[in-house]
């Protein structure tokens, strides 16, 4: 990368803008299908009733909740990237950011829409705000759930503030090679931003506010969603570890994420220049640390139960190793827990398809993860006599896969009218420009 010039990457980087090829629509074609068959399951759910799915009593939390957590864990990842690494100035931040955020925003929208598809009646999900109206309902700000409306409502206003805020200098970068309607489209996006001295310490001083307003999001959103659990006395759920190990979950998937979309994303838009080997192996490395951490919590949430003397909490988690949903547990384990620490070996972190099967078993792992937490406690509550198992229907699992097809469509969107690496950013870490090149 030392050796390019300015003109050399705005090339680069701005021919992942150009029209697409046969393999873009196909991949499109079957992620819209994929989609419609989700419409259309969620219609179908609408229509028929709660009843279509596999939930009862007293498993009244399913697949959609667990995907629901899943998501939002996802979506720590580029706060974490972006946000935090640049207060602490990484330098390798600056190719991967960007890819990082767009995943944060939309995995907040794919998350947002499960507490809709939950609740069966998704037109009255006004019901949850605190709005004034004749009958003088007043929402429950007891209740986990309304924090989450306003913590994940808040979050996402600020990751797309901070998301838009990063791309202003390349969307001014795009309008001076773009021409037509386009160029007065991205003209508006950019905000009249002309790179002058002053407009660069003003972007400076906002972006680094923002840095520093997402950072605590990270903690404090993943937290208030742990709570939707850790304030109840259910067995499994009741506990004060939730909060940090709910937050470590987070950026463990988020991180195996940002490998799962950044590895093809080079592979497909020839980006091996800027995305290095070197980049994905720091991404690596971190995940090794976070493993860690899931080492950990695991080993005090056993340890808690053992200890406490509590013989709900230890029917719980015996239950959750050996009772009805023993393979989702020890896909768990092995996938988050055991599988990551192979990144410790060198050969392994700088092997690409090493690198994006260990994400994708990382990210079944998690998901795995939320799936035991929800579903395994309430089907194995305090009563004998209430136990009962869950299975999802198709119908769940259609919406499921549609929900996924939508995240994805997004972001076959984004890769297409935005660049999916910083401009700016990276010039930064190349030489200045002599003084015949900078006239181009």
């Amino acid at each position: 990368m030392v050796q390019l010039s300015y003109s050399q990457i705005n090339r680069d980087l701005l021919k992942t803008m150009s029209p697409p090829g046969r393999v873009y629509y196909t991949i499109l074609v079957l992620d819209l299908l994929v989609l419609a068959w989700g419409i259309f399951a969620w219609g179908y759910q609408i229509r028929t009733g709660m009843g279509v799915t596999g939930l009862n009593n007293p498993v009244g939390w399913g697949v959609y909740i667990a995907t629901f957590v899943f998501w939002i864990g996802i979506a720590h990842s580029g706060t974490l990237i972006s946000a935090i690494l640049f207060l602490f100035r990484v330098k390798w931040r600056n190719a991967v950011y960007r890819t990082a955020e767009a995943m944060t925003v939309f995995a907040l929208v794919v998350a947002g829409l499960f507490p809709l598809i939950h609740i069966g009646r998704a037109w009255l999900f006004y019901w949850l705000l605190p709005y004034p109206q004749r009958g003088y309902l007043w929402i429950n700000f007891r209740s986990p759930l309304v924090w989450d409306v306003f913590a994940v409502g808040t979050y996402l206003i600020v990751s797309s503030t901070f998301f838009f805020t990063g791309l202003v200098p390349d969307l001014a970068v795009v309008r001076d090679q773009a021409t037509g309607w386009r160029r007065r489209i991205y003209g508006f996006l950019a905000q009249g931003w002309m790179g002058t001295d002053h407009q660069w310490r003003h972007y400076s001083r906002a972006y680094l506010f923002l840095a520093a307003l997402a950072t605590p999001l990270v903690i404090s959103v993943h937290s208030i969603v742990s709570w939707d659990f850790a304030v109840s006395i259910v067995p499994g759920w009741h506990s004060t570890l939730f909060a940090p190990y709910f937050v470590a979950g987070a950026i463990h998937s988020g991180l195996a994420m940002v490998l799962t979309m950044l590895i093809p994303l080079r592979r497909i838009f020839q980006l091996e220049t800027y995305i290095t080997r070197d980049h994905l192996e720091s991404i690596a490395k971190l995940l090794i640390l976070t493993t860690l951490i899931m080492v950990y919590s695991y080993l005090t949430e056993f340890f808690i139960a053992w200890y406490g003397g509590n013989r709900f909490e230890q029917a719980t988690f015996l239950y959750r190793a050996v009772g009805d949903y023993a393979l989702a547990f020890w896909f768990m384990l092995v996938f988050n827990a055991i599988v990551p620490l192979l990144f410790a070996v060198r050969e392994i972190r700088r092997s690409i398809f090493s690198l994006f099967t260990i994400s994708i078993l990382i990210n079944i792992g998690m998901w795995c993860e939320r799936f035991v937490i929800i579903v395994a406690s309430l089907a194995h509550d305090y009563v004998p006599f209430a136990w009962r198992t869950y299975k999802p229907s198709w119908i769940e699992v259609s919406i499921l896969a549609g929900d996924a097809a939508l995240f994805f469509l997004m972001f076959l969107v984004f890769a297409k009218l935005l660049p999916v690496v910083s401009i700016v950013e990276v010039k930064e870490l190349v030489p200045p420009p002599v003084k015949e090149e900078a006239l181009q």
